[in-house]
């Protein structure tokens, strides 16, 4: 059980509505900022910030419980320009809510203070000094008396005939044959399927380079194979990447003629593409496959194969 003992003060007292100490939407932060406005003397002019200083309400606490007084109408609040020409905002603030017309009506009777700091050297300028002389306007018209171009080492520099922009190397039309090239890499690699369309065009400008320094389209991809990654980390920017390994032309090999001709050396796949073989079936492009034994075609092969048995 809960027992109350009051005893009503003498002096220094104010009354407050038990609605307004019991709002159910006003937090104990709001009321007290509110009730601690309402105690003070008639006539004074203390702003809610400082009144939150008083009273130990932080900041955030204090932003939150006047935002709660404004949306339920016990403080108003209004912009108006005293004496002066300075600006200074007028707060209104009751035991009872007020509608925005309400608050207006009070506000107009309400005497503007001005503020008790000297005006800012902005409204009220000081007399100043003049400089020593006359003030001139700048010259707005007239020509220099002599030539700078006799006495000045900055001498304009002399036209040259001009001549036509050489075309950069990169800029020359791509190929057919390396349209060609680029158009096929997707199917070379899961890891090229996602070439952006944009870069086509630049890509085939690379492979028409190579192309023109004498080296296959057999020796391109490989090239491309060989610089894919071999540890199975996924490619995201397949596009970047090609373009990196298409950058630099390393020279193209020269054939030695010595006796009788001999077959080229087989170059040295990578350890991702060791267990691949190349399927001899009958294939647009070159197609390869995991083997399981000695078989030489793959399984879409095997399976349209009439005898249906691995080679």
């Amino acid at each position: 059980m809960i027992y109350r003992h009051h005893i009503a003060p003498p002096r220094a007292f104010s009354q407050f509505s038990h609605d307004l100490i019991r709002h159910p939407r006003l937090s104990s932060d709001a009321v007290r900022l509110l009730t601690w406005q309402l105690s003070l003397p008639e006539g004074a002019r203390e702003s809610l910030s400082r009144t939150a200083e008083r009273a130990r309400i932080g900041a955030c606490a204090f932003t939150r419980a006047k935002r709660q007084l404004k949306e339920e109408g016990f403080v108003h609040e209004r912009r108006v320009q005293g004496p002066g020409g300075r600006w200074v905002t007028q707060q209104l603030v009751s035991n009872v809510p007020l509608s925005d017309g309400e608050a207006a009506k009070i506000l107009a009777r309400m005497p503007v203070h001005a503020p008790d700091a000297p005006a800012s050297p902005q409204l009220a300028p000081s007399a100043r000094v003049p400089a020593v002389g006359a003030p001139t306007p700048p010259p707005t018209d007239g020509h220099p008396k002599k030539d700078p171009g006799e006495n000045t080492s900055h001498r304009p520099a002399q036209s040259e005939p001009e001549r036509e922009p050489e075309p950069a190397p990169d800029a020359a039309e791509p190929s057919e044959t390396a349209r060609a090239l680029v158009a096929a890499l997707p199917h070379l690699s899961p890891d090229l399927r996602r070439i952006p369309r944009g870069m086509y065009d630049e890509l085939a400008r690379l492979v028409s380079r190579w192309l023109a320094a004498d080296h296959t389209p057999t020796a391109i991809r490989t090239h491309i194979l060989r610089g894919l990654p071999a540890d199975g980390t996924p490619v995201h920017r397949p596009g970047g990447l090609l373009r990196y390994l298409l950058r630099d032309i390393p020279p193209a090999p020269t054939l030695v003629s010595s006796g009788p001709a001999s077959p080229p050396a087989l170059t040295r796949p990578s350890n991702r593409l060791a267990a691949f073989r190349e399927c001899e079936g009958d294939h647009v492009q070159a197609t390869l496959f995991r083997p399981t034994g000695d078989e030489t075609l793959c399984s879409r092969c095997l399976t349209s194969s009439p005898t249906g048995q691995r080679a």
